[in-house]
């Protein structure tokens, strides 16, 4: 099992954050590895929306369907595989800090089927490093905007 929680503090309001990172339109701005995004049910984002992404990791292509299973406007998204190499949920919380700042957690746990059981520690180091790589992105990006 795969399950790796990372979180930054963005000098933004949640309003912003949630905003921002919930439009997948935006992930390959801040996710270094998601290369494209194609939306499989028409916007906007609610429960059941379903969008293709295809991304890099480890060095290999993949390409997976996200579709959203709880979505508490900014509060919480999550978002499951509903096609992939391997099950995998993605969850987005953001809570104020104060009111010019947000704590923005994300967690992703997954269950590595196959030869890729194998390498579940070494994804989980490899998915928290990329996913603070990510949310530092992410930081840099809108305290950038202000």
């Amino acid at each position: 099992m795969v399950d790796v929680t990372t979180d930054i503090l963005i000098r933004c309001s949640r309003d912003k954050v949630s905003g921002y990172t919930s439009d997948p339109d935006n992930a390959p701005n801040w996710y270094q590895n998601i290369k494209s995004v194609e939306w499989k049910t028409p916007r906007p984002l609610t429960r059941g929306s379903q969008i293709a992404f295809k991304a890099q990791f480890l060095g290999r292509q993949l390409a997976y369907v996200y579709e959203i299973v709880e979505l508490v406007s900014g509060q919480k998204l999550v978002m499951r595989t509903a096609d992939g190499p391997f099950s995998m949920e993605t969850t987005y919380l953001w809570k104020d800090v104060d009111e010019k700042t947000t704590r923005m957690t994300l967690r992703n746990k997954g269950d590595p089927t196959g030869f890729s059981r194998l390498f579940a520690p070494f994804m989980s180091l490899a998915m928290r490093r990329a996913n603070q790589k990510d949310l530092k992105r992410l930081k840099s990006l809108l305290e950038g905007q202000q």
